[in-house]
């Protein structure tokens, strides 16, 4: 299924190898576990893909029977993959999955509750709102495995060679990044717009959230011609014109990042992951840039969210081992271990457990000592946000807002065919309506 042309998979074509399975907590203590194992991981960078495949290792080792297969796809070849191959039953046992996609999986009965494994960790320990994003009808179906929040990043030597202060509205940042403009050396800005990705969305949403609103709205509507969203257009757009690199109008995430890794950019906005990054590409300016929270319409406005991530962890319904597939899940979240994987991206993950961040073993990091106060920022506003279209809870619009590239047309439209605003604007609002319906949403009046 293309990720641009959204059918809704029923139910129905599932067939009957989806009937949910019980599981009993505490599969830790088992001595019989058996069965071969597919495990889908969107952990792809070298750190995280060896973590995961050193615990396969530890698990099988303990319990011989069971073999663990783990098979590696990036987000967008999970999300295609995933979708084509539901029908037939070509899915994994146990898997990665981004909080829209939870949402999708759950509405076509793709998952089986994984409560049981959420109360044999301590469901205390994870945040409400993280657990909500996977609740339907009182169970929960995805286990949050890390969380991190969008926040300002900026570079602080471009800023006081300038004598600016750091921004904290969006009028404000707008005059900074115009005046740390120095292309082809630094661009003020970039600001990213291509179709195959989501950041045009996310980036308007900020603006939205900022206003106390959302792109949908509590009716279940999108929601792009209120006054926040023309408004929140009106700004990307002029700032798209006056400090980004042309280029940027087809930038995706690892463009859009790898800019700001370069040095190249004052400003961006992304996760605690810029801090590896940086590392990695540009160690030298390590100390020269840090995190504030998302830009306000106003000075006294208080701190929002944005937009939270909390990436989780499914058991699939086709799988037939899931005594086995759940207590590898449960596996994961050993102290010692998940301080580990944790700390391969420093910063970028952070605990979903709460007392872990508490713990001197997760303290004990240099990159997290050094970015302490850009970590402390990024802790403050994850409780504050959901992922986007979620701030009421699990949506099925939520998945289509983020992966329909609607608003990143509507972006193009508009610098590059000239297209008012209202007008383009209020042409996404309706297309992303009639992909709501398709899907088999209801909108409450």
């Amino acid at each position: 299924m293309s990720l641009r042309a959204y059918r809704p998979i029923t139910a129905l074509a599932l067939g009957a190898g989806l009937a949910l399975s019980t599981f009993a907590s505490g599969a830790l203590a088992q001595d019989d576990l058996s069965g071969d194992l597919v495990f889908w991981s969107s952990f792809t960078q070298g750190p995280r893909a060896e973590y995961m495949q050193r615990m396969a290792d530890k698990f099988t080792a303990a319990h011989p029977n069971v073999k663990i297969s783990i098979e590696t796809f990036s987000w967008n070849e999970f999300n295609t993959k995933w979708t084509t191959g539901l029908a037939a039953g070509q899915v994994p046992d146990i898997s990665t999955a981004l909080p829209n996609q939870v949402v999708e999986m759950i509405d076509v009965g793709a998952l089986v509750p994984v409560d049981d494994v959420i109360d044999a960790i301590g469901r205390d320990r994870f945040a409400a709102s993280a657990l909500l994003e996977g609740q339907k009808d009182g169970n929960s179906y995805s286990l949050p495995v890390y969380s991190h929040a969008q926040v300002m990043w900026y570079r602080k030597d471009l800023l006081d060679a300038k004598g600016l202060a750091v921004p904290t509205t969006w009028a404000e940042l707008r005059d900074a990044a115009i005046a740390l403009n120095d292309p082809p050396n630094v661009y003020g800005l970039s600001v990213p717009l291509g179709t195959n990705d989501f950041m045009g969305t996310r980036y308007l949403n900020y603006y939205v959230q900022s206003a106390g609103s959302a792109l949908i709205d509590a009716s279940g509507r999108a929601d792009l011609t209120s006054p926040a969203a023309i408004e929140g257009i009106n700004f990307w757009v002029d700032l798209y014109k006056q400090v980004s690199p042309q280029g940027s109008i087809n930038y995706n995430v690892l463009d859009q990042a790898t800019l700001f890794y370069q040095g190249k950019t004052a400003f961006d906005f992304n996760s605690g992951f810029h801090i590896g990054g940086v590392a990695a590409n540009t160690p030298d300016l390590l100390d020269d840039f840090a995190a504030a929270p998302l830009p306000r319409l106003k000075a006294g406005d208080p701190i929002y969210g944005g937009e939270t991530a909390n990436i989780a962890l499914v058991a699939w319904a086709v799988g037939k081992h899931q005594a086995a597939a759940k207590a590898f899940l449960e596996s994961l979240y050993e102290d010692a271990d998940y301080i580990e994987f944790i700390h391969s991206v420093p910063g970028g993950m952070l605990p979903a457990l709460s007392d872990i961040s508490q713990q001197p073993a997760y303290q004990d990091n240099d990159l997290l000592k050094q970015f302490a106060s850009s970590v402390a920022v990024i802790e403050q506003v994850i409780p504050l946000g959901s992922a986007i279209g979620m701030e009421d809870g699990p949506k099925i619009q939520a998945g289509i807002i983020t992966s329909q590239a609607v608003i990143e047309q509507m972006f193009q439209d508009i610098i590059l065919n000239g297209t008012p605003v209202e007008t383009a604007a209020q042409a996404a609002e309706d297309k992303l309506n009639e992909l709501f319906v398709a899907a088999g949403a209801v909108f409450t009046d």
